[in-house]
């Protein structure tokens, strides 16, 4: 073997790594662009760019030195770094969410270790003023030897933090060579089980740093306000590098006026700020501080902010704060982990665009530049230690019981002191990282590995080290019952998706520290569907701070495009691996693309910077509450209002005068609004938000939310509805003809078949068009959505999958003006007792309209329905969509907030929401009607009480049947599904189970619509 065992050695971390210290950029001179243009400073060499690679496929395998000088590159490719060998079309994909994908034998792993050997050619110069060569690789996966000129620099592991090379003597003037093996796997693997694709290489920034002789090496900024927030305290610890060097520092505000400025002092500086702007993520207002010695100057940026927990609630600048944020990791369908400054701009532009404040880094820490970002832009963010051990937890129990294996969690590695080195250095790596950063305000130990000594110790550090962040761990949930453990050192009681119950159990029967949901509403696939829900508890008691959804993007492989031009991506299983766990990576608020779910504009509208709390119609006055926590809404937003009457705007306004905007974060106020209400009509005021004042981000006038208020009133019905069941039909001749299995009713304007054995129409035939090309159906299956991955094989079981329906028997009444007809019958299954009794009374009009009236009995031994409805198979040529309703997004009973009631207009296809697995999707919740149409007939379905409906190319069992979007075949009809109802979307996938008021699981109802045929 050309390199020593060091991967396999839990007493070898790191070898002539430097210390660990907080990230900045020296140069020469000033510079204040270093936070996007770290390339502009004369002291940074960036080393990415073209390599040259050779891979294979096990450590054993990579018998020649290739790291020596002269060594021949014939076999070599050139790829770009940073980079994973995994999309040079080296090794596979991999997608697993806790389970190892080797052995679980720590330290050791397999023989069959792959491997990339890197190799790369630069020039250097040597600075007189700036000797010193420091050589950094910003991210690694898994572990790395590193040799410069053929001369060993180093080795090191712990794959998303930053290892620092001393190479000074072993660079010459003039051309270097730079070589690197990377191996998959190390020992350090057994703590990087995060659930996400495996990739691997050197998929972050490798650079050369100039550094003088001696020079500061570290410096911990704790920047903090007075007890008032009124005045700032910046005090600076330095270490150096050789010998202690005088050091100037300068603080600037905004505007570029100095503020503050002192000398070091024995290795310390400290500045006092007179009326100090505080940082937050609503105001993230920066001071830039430099920080200067004789051949070198740093600048870095300084957010003076505080956190602290009272009584069992979390203050941020003595405010209690809610956290709306979302859990990211970093990924994408054609880089991998390699992620770019463009890139991550791209995610938090979106971010802000959706109301997001709060960035968990699951779960590890980012490249170290984006805390820069998270500074400027405004994020909190909890700091995220590279720590997940959870496939301990998958190893073969005789027990399979979670609650027993739950307690055996911790020994491999958690609660085992061989581990305890390789725990605390993860935690010192990211937090001597990004020490420095105003937006980072938790550190978080990891993430599901259990609890023990390792993070005792881990805990135990990061508080005597940085009093001044609070600490998180959930997994400290997790332990044995054979000793007591010590929690003192963690801030934070964390939770992954807890029931309601749960939370308000937690305040009624502890409360005593802060209660953060580190993961919840798992937004996989169509979803998450209860965010409202989990709202109105985060309000509900100070001690809640909020929240990180689970989580930002969809992991996914990009596989090019069909001849139609359809993106493909792939997600576990796909690749051919084992173990994979399927489309769970599929769970983000985005598409791989960074196009927003449905999921996300729900997020952002239950997220809104504003609400009404209270609406007086007859004083013309809204009771609006500031959901901000600093600003004042008059600085923030501005308002504007519109009425809509049967979905139709007939008029709007602004709140003109800024001073009624004058509301204080966490404030109310009564703010009126003029506006006149039609005096017929199902109406709605709708408010809106929108950003006042341009930001780095977003422009003025960017929408922030809405909110809608449904309007009283004696005359408060859709008018068109009201005249489609208030309209008489004409006296007319009906023509029946009837056997013992159909029954045919006739007038020169239409025919209808309907068939007595199951109690529906199996022909519409109206002026000579066909309406339906097959029989119309009941319906209570729809395609499972990700989050009804547990509930559907319940579903399954009872068969509604594969419902069948029964007549028992009809009855006809023929009158001058309609014919009535009157079937009992049963829905059940194959093998499966009688799920549904229905009394069907439809009845035919003499214009061709006709009215369903199905009363439902369900036996309530069968779980809750997916729907009830009916499903019609219309001609392909019906395409064309007009409903007024909850839209122009897909919406669900629990899951409605991202629409407003509207009237609008779609093709078919066009309803469609892409989910890249296929599931239910595109339904419209509380609509009045929907008309389908083409060129030569209409169909409109209306309801004098509210209904569902779905407009769809394809059928539910196409979006059953297929695994990926791409190999979707269209129906060739238009398929409408006209609901009672929908159960809720929940987020059932990784979380609770569907709250009971989001399930259809009435014993009794009954469902009324109109059916009005037309050209």
């Amino acid at each position: 073997m050309i390199v020593p065992k060091y991967y396999e050695d839990l007493k070898v971390l790191h070898k002539n790594t430097l210390p660990n210290r907080a990230y900045y950029i020296p140069a020469s001179k000033r510079m204040d662009n270093l936070v996007e243009q770290r390339e502009a400073s004369d002291r940074y060499i960036l080393l990415s760019g073209q390599w040259k690679f050779r891979y294979f496929d096990s450590i054993y395998e990579a018998k020649e030195e290739f790291f020596r000088e002269g060594f021949a590159l014939d076999d070599f490719y050139t790829v770009p770094v940073p980079g994973v060998w995994q999309n040079y079309g080296y090794d596979r994909h991999q997608y697993t969410n806790t389970r190892y994908p080797f052995p679980m034998d720590p330290p050791y792993v397999p023989h069959e270790n792959p491997c990339g050997e890197y190799v790369r050619s630069f020039v250097y110069h040597r600075d007189e003023k700036a000797p010193k060569a420091f050589l950094n690789f910003e991210g690694v996966d898994s572990c790395f030897y590193v040799w410069v000129n053929g001369k060993f620099a180093g080795y090191s592991q712990v794959s998303h933090s930053t290892s620092e090379f001393d190479v000074t003597d072993i660079l010459r003037e003039g051309e270097n060579v730079l070589a690197v093996l990377v191996l998959k796997w190390c020992d350090g693997s057994y703590l990087e089980d995060q659930d996400k694709f495996r990739m691997s290489g050197i998929f972050r920034d490798v650079y050369l740093l100039r550094r003088p002789e001696n020079s500061i090496f570290d410096y911990f900024v704790k920047a903090q306000p007075t007890e008032d927030y009124k005045k700032g305290n910046v005090e600076i610890a330095f270490t150096y590098q050789g010998q202690a060097v005088e050091t100037k520092g300068q603080l600037f505000d905004k505007e570029g006026q100095l503020v503050a400025k002192g000398q070091d002092d024995n290795g310390k500086m400290s500045f006092r700020v007179e009326d100090v702007k505080l940082w937050s993520a609503e105001d993230p207002y920066l001071y830039t501080l430099v920080l200067e010695t004789e051949n070198e100057v740093i600048t870095d940026h300084v957010g003076i902010r505080e956190i602290h927990v009272k009584d069992g609630v979390l203050y941020i600048n003595g405010v209690n704060v809610k956290f709306h944020g979302t859990n990211r990791h970093d990924s994408d369908p054609v880089t991998g982990f390699a992620i770019s400054r463009e890139q991550i701009m791209k995610d938090l532009r979106v971010m802000k665009e959706h109301n997001i404040n709060a960035i968990r880094t699951s779960h590890y820490p980012n490249a170290p530049a984006f805390y820069q970002l998270y500074d400027r832009l405004g994020f909190y963010v909890i700091d995220e230690a590279d720590n997940e051990s959870h496939g301990t937890a998958d190893v073969y129990r005789e027990d399979s019981d979670w609650k027993s294996r739950s307690k055996l969690w911790n020994e491999a590695i958690a609660d085992n002191p061989a581990f305890t080195q390789a725990t605390v250095d993860r935690t010192k790596r990211c937090v001597e990282r990004d020490k420095n950063r105003p937006s980072v305000v938790i550190w978080s130990m990891g993430n599901e590995c259990a609890y023990g000594c390792t993070f005792e110790e881990a805990l135990k550090w990061t508080k005597e080290f940085d009093p001044t962040r609070l600490t998180h761990y959930e997994s400290a949930l997790y332990v044995s019952d054979k000793r007591k453990y010590d929690f003192s050192n963690i801030d934070l009681f964390s939770r992954m998706y807890p029931s309601l119950e749960e939370i308000h159990d937690y305040f009624k029967e502890d409360g005593s520290k802060p209660f953060v949901m580190c993961e919840f509403c798992h937004a996989m696939g169509n979803g998450p569907g209860d965010l409202e829900d989990y709202f109105g508890v985060i309000e509900q008691y100070e001690g809640a701070c909020g929240g990180f959804i689970w989580e930002w993007c969809d992991h996914a492989i990009f596989l090019g495009k069909t001849i139609q031009g359809k993106k493909m991506y792939a997600y576990g299983g796909d690749h051919e691996e084992y173990p994979h766990d399927g489309n769970f990576c599929m769970d983000g608020l985005v598409y791989p693309d960074r196009t927003p779910h449905t999921g996300l504009m729900e997020f952002k509208n239950v997220y809104r910077p504003a609400r009404v709390m209270a609406f007086d119609q007859e004083k013309k006055e809204m009771v609006l509450k500031n959901h901000m926590d600093f600003l004042n809404l008059k600085d923030y937003l501005t308002v504007g209002y519109e009425i809509l009457c049967d979905g139709v705007v007939t008029g709007k306004g602004i709140v003109e005068d800024p001073a009624l905007l004058d509301i204080p974060a966490h404030g109310q106020k009564a703010v009126p609004v003029d506006f006149r209400i039609p005096q017929e009509g199902k109406c709605f005021l709708k408010v809106s938000y929108y950003q006042k004042e341009e930001t780095e981000i977003l422009p003025a006038g960017f929408p922030l939310g809405f909110e809608e208020i449904a309007l009283t009133g004696e005359e408060r019905e859709n008018q068109k509805v009201r005249k489609l069941f208030a309209r008489q039909a004409d006296r007319a001749e009906f023509q029946i003809e009837e056997d013992d299995a159909v029954l045919v009713v006739s007038t020169p304007e239409f025919s209808y078949t309907y068939d007595k054995l199951t109690g529906l129409f199996t022909k519409m035939v109206y002026q000579n068009q066909a309406f339906i090309e097959r029989p119309v159906e009941f319906n209570i299956w729809r395609a499972p959505t990700d989050n009804d991955r547990v509930i559907k094989e319940v579903w399954r079981q009872a068969k509604y999958d594969r419902i069948v329906t029964r007549a028992y028997e009809s009855e006809v009444k023929a009158g001058e003006r309609e014919v009535k007809i009157e079937t009992s019958l049963s829905v059940s299954a194959v093998y499966i007792q009688r799920i549904l009794n229905i009394k069907a009374c439809w009845t035919i009009y003499s214009d061709g309209t006709v009215d369903a009236d199905l009363k439902v009995e369900k036996d309530p031994i069968f779980p809750f329905l997916p729907r009830f409805g009916l499903r019609l198979y219309l001609p392909k040529s019906m395409a064309k969509v007009t409903y007024c309703g909850i839209g122009p997004v897909e919406s669900y009973i629990d899951k409605k907030y991202a629409g407003y009631h509207g009237v609008f207009e779609a093709d078919v296809k066009e309803m469609h929401e892409d989910y890249i697995r296929p599931q239910e999707n595109g339904s419209h919740h509380d609509c009045d009607y929907v008309t389908v149409r083409s060129d030569k007939a209409a169909l409109t379905v209306a309801g004098e009480e509210t209904f569902a409906f779905n407009a769809s190319v394809y059928t539910q069992e196409e979006l059953t049947k297929k695994a990926h979007n791409y190999e979707l075949e269209e129906s060739p009809y238009t398929v409408l599904c006209v609901d009672y109802r929908q159960s809720g979307i929940g987020s059932n996938s990784c979380g609770p189970k569907l709250i009971e008021k989001y399930r259809l699981d009435e014993k009794e109802f009954t469902f009324k619509v109109r059916f009005v045929l037309g050209s």
